[in-house]
């Protein structure tokens, strides 16, 4: 399992890797963003692309205001705009400490149920009686904005945030065969200020960072046919790897699909993806998703005055597609360094470690008479969109639809090693635990062991090669 000598596992250098996105790929000269259209976007198409961007960057109000295009917020949210979360495009942030408050994540809550319900088929868990499915950290009351004044919470009796939410970091030292140390840290999430009462210790409890969004639109036209042909969930390979798709609940088609989006792939489109987040992190009720983020328990939530229009919602139709196009429309960034000879060498281990067991380099996009650009190109995504088990250590001991606590969807790495060019953050894997690709490698586990340990047993210049052609894709 350990010889990493195999070079018939390497494919012959394509230059079309260069271009992550095909014709989709973007060039950034100077400051780098993930928030750019896609190159082959026609100018006269450009205004809504940035149209919809507009409304993502847009900030939100408590309703009701002299504007109706955009009050609503809440009543319990996590952030006043998309991209709040998603600055540039980009990762989300965790805290480095324990008294800076949790903001570009969040944290999923569920309860233990019958996995048969109605209620689960549809929502892919079992929402907490007075939480639901997540925690809104933020709240349009008053009793809010004073929250660090003593007894703030009984100035105004309005609706209160769920819960402050804190980061407490556990520490270990991993070693690796040749003596080299390297300092691992995992988060524990901390809640003060609970709103509606105790979060019992039989809840699961997820923390979830932010993910990068170039290329959406690119994902969603890959055929469905090209991700069923790399599951193998008997393993019939015996390569120790088993990916399979999660199976999710589409309530635009009413059944049961593959899932794509999401960190446990538990999102069926990208539209049922942007307008969840539109429902749940900025209580902006839409034609999708059209509740608002209050459960049954919290009375004042549901009595707050809402934005809704005639249709009953606070995101129209045409809004919700308008930040729809631009979110199909984000770029893929150039890969950098593919000419080096270093990340050269790191692209061999690469495939020789087994990387690409699961972090799948290519597809080709499907033709789609509505996304004509997105069409029909050679993409470098590094991901097969599928879930595998990745050990104990990175469980968040919480099902979701299919996937189990220790199932994760594939994340991209096209992009990875300039998230932090883009808006600062070196947070990586779903809860933010790694700042390096060399600690996200090291968290892995399950499937994902025996590639581990063919890296923890290479040479350390060899280590930071493969490192290297990560941080360049």
């Amino acid at each position: 399992a350990c010889d990493n000598s195999n070079p018939s596992l390497v494919p012959e250098f394509n230059p079309a890797e260069w271009k992550t996105g095909g014709e989709t790929t973007v060039n950034v000269y100077s400051k780098v963003k993930f928030d750019l259209p896609v190159a082959n976007l026609p100018s006269d198409l450009k205004t809504d692309f940035h149209a919809g961007k507009a409304l993502a960057q847009q900030p939100w109000v408590k309703a009701p205001t002299v504007t109706d295009s955009r009050d609503g917020l809440g009543p319990v949210y996590n952030a006043r705009t998309c991209m709040a979360c998603h600055v540039n495009g980009g990762k989300g942030h965790t805290p480095k400490d324990n008294q800076t408050e949790l903001f570009s994540s969040l944290i999923r809550v569920s309860t233990l149920g019958n996995n048969s319900s109605e209620t689960y088929k549809t929502n892919g868990v079992m929402p907490h009686p007075a939480y639901g499915d997540q925690i809104q950290t933020q709240s349009t009351s008053l009793a809010h904005q004073l929250r660090h004044i003593p007894s703030a919470q009984n100035i105004v009796k309005d609706v209160l945030p769920e819960a402050y939410v804190f980061i407490n970091w556990q520490h270990s030292v991993f070693n690796y065969p040749d003596g080299k140390q390297i300092s691992l840290k995992y988060p524990v999430p901390k809640f003060k200020n609970l709103g509606y009462g105790e979060i019992e210790n039989d809840t699961l409890i997820s923390l979830r960072t932010a993910p990068m969004i170039q290329g959406m639109g690119l994902i969603q036209l890959i055929p469905q046919s090209q991700i069923d042909a790399l599951t193998d969930v008997n393993d019939s390979n015996q390569d120790g790897i088993s990916g399979r798709s999660n199976q999710v609940w589409d309530s635009i088609k009413q059944q049961t699909v593959p899932g794509r989006f999401g960190l446990k792939a538990n999102k069926a489109t990208l539209a049922l993806t942007v307008a969840g987040a539109f429902a749940n992190d900025l209580g902006i009720s839409n034609p999708l998703v059209s509740s608002q983020p209050c459960t049954a328990l919290q009375v004042r939530c549901q009595q707050a005055i809402n934005g809704n229009d005639e249709n009953g919602f606070e995101l129209t139709q045409a809004q919700l597609n308008s930040v729809i196009y631009f979110n199909q429309h984000l770029a893929p960034v150039i890969a950098r360094n593919l000419d080096n000879k270093q990340v050269l060498k790191g692209r061999e281990l690469f495939y020789e470690t087994g990387c690409q067991g699961c972090h799948n380099p290519s597809f080709k996009t499907g033709s789609d008479d509505q996304l004509p650009q997105l069409s029909n190109q050679l993409i470098w995504p590094y991901s097969d969109f599928l879930l595998h088990d990745m050990g104990e250590a990175l469980s968040d001991n919480r099902p979701d639809f299919e996937a189990s606590g220790q199932e994760w969807r594939t994340p991209p790495l096209w992009g990875i090693g300039l998230r932090k060019d883009v808006n600062g953050s070196t947070a990586l894997m779903h809860d933010g635990r790694a700042d390096t690709i060399e600690e996200a490698i090291l968290w892995h586990g399950g499937e994902a062991k025996t590639a581990k340990h063919i890296f923890m047993n290479h040479a350390q210049a060899d280590r930071e090669a493969l490192i290297k052609f990560v941080e360049s894709i």
